[in-house]
């Protein structure tokens, strides 16, 4: 099942107070994005955010699965915490704020 639309921007109104947050396609699904970081993913409709300590902190109690098979898994975002928009921002920011800045990719070599 591919992620709705509409679940995609409700996420991101729900996550404003977290900095600048974005989405891209990635895969046929969705990855989150905060302050250009990318912090998780929306995989069919549901939110999984990268473990970090203070993630795993604020999010208590909070499950893990991984967003797809084959990868690591994630903090797993029930739906019924998406509403706690001030919650959720603080979520999305303290995983941000630690998580490396991603390195720049080398350009392509031309032939």
């Amino acid at each position: 099942m591919a992620t709705q639309q509409r679940t995609v921007d409700y996420l991101l109104e729900q996550a404003t107070g977290a900095g600048a947050v974005s989405t891209k396609p990635i895969f046929g699904e969705y990855g989150v994005y905060v302050d250009g970081k990318m912090i998780g993913s929306i995989c069919d409709d549901q939110l999984y955010v990268k473990p970090t300590e203070s993630g795993r902190l604020h999010a208590d109690p909070v499950s893990e699965a991984p967003p797809y098979p084959g990868a690591k898994p994630h903090l797993l975002i029930e739906a019924d915490r998406w509403d706690d928009a001030e919650w959720l921002g603080d979520l999305l920011r303290v995983t941000a704020a630690e998580l490396p800045i991603a390195k720049p990719r080398k350009p392509k070599r031309s032939t």
